[in-house]
């Protein structure tokens, strides 16, 4: 049996992640009371409140996917390995 592939958890990932911080970004605008501007600029160095603020945040949520996919790809398939040999 085959492994995960990094680049299909990856994409799917980052898919996931990308639409939970654009809906979190309209969510900040429609409701500035509870916006958690501060957060994102905690968690996204060069986001900022206008586009090329928000594209940074969204590619930097694409390079946080792909390295958690990495990491648990890894994790998975070496312990995986490991099992299908005992």
């Amino acid at each position: 049996m085959r492994g995960l592939s990094i680049r299909t958890i990856g994409l799917s990932l980052s898919a996931v992640i990308a639409l939970t911080y654009v809906l979190c970004v309209i969510w900040d605008l429609v409701f500035p009371g509870w916006a958690m501007y501060r957060v994102w600029q905690g968690l996204f160095p060069g986001f900022g409140w206008s586009i090329p603020g928000f594209l940074i945040g969204l590619v930097e949520t694409g390079l946080y996917s792909f390295y958690a996919a990495a990491v648990f790809v890894f994790a998975y398939n070496s312990l995986h390995r490991r099992e299908m040999a005992a």
